[in-house]
């Protein structure tokens, strides 16, 4: 397969890693979008969060998610986006999450 994340997840690509553990590898994003901009990702390939059935691998993400907004300092307040398949700007097959925040990041949906 020729996937990116699975190169990184792999150790073929470097890439600058926050936390890691035999489910899940956290990195920082190379177009960081705030002071803390860190990408979660199963080691296991999953398209998108549209095609994850596992439940335990959704809790390993969220658990990994929680563990890198701890390690960034992001005590104040951190947003966590999944973006899904093409429509949902998803431009790296390999399911991802986002963990964003060391500044304030204001509401992102009216109302």
């Amino acid at each position: 397969m020729d996937c990116l994340f699975c190169k990184i997840a792999n150790d073929e690509i470097p890439a600058d890693k926050v936390w890691e553990n035999e489910t899940c590898l956290a990195f920082r994003d190379i177009r960081p979008q705030a002071p803390s901009h860190v990408l979660v990702i199963p080691r296991l390939h999953v398209d998108s969060l549209w095609e994850l059935e596992d439940v335990a691998l959704a809790g390993a993400l969220l658990d990994g998610a929680a563990r890198v907004a701890r390690a960034e300092g992001l005590e104040a307040g951190w947003r966590l986006i999944a973006n899904t398949r093409e429509h949902g700007g998803q431009e790296v097959a390999h399911l991802h999450l986002h963990v964003v925040g060391g500044k304030p990041l204001g509401r992102m949906l009216p109302g």
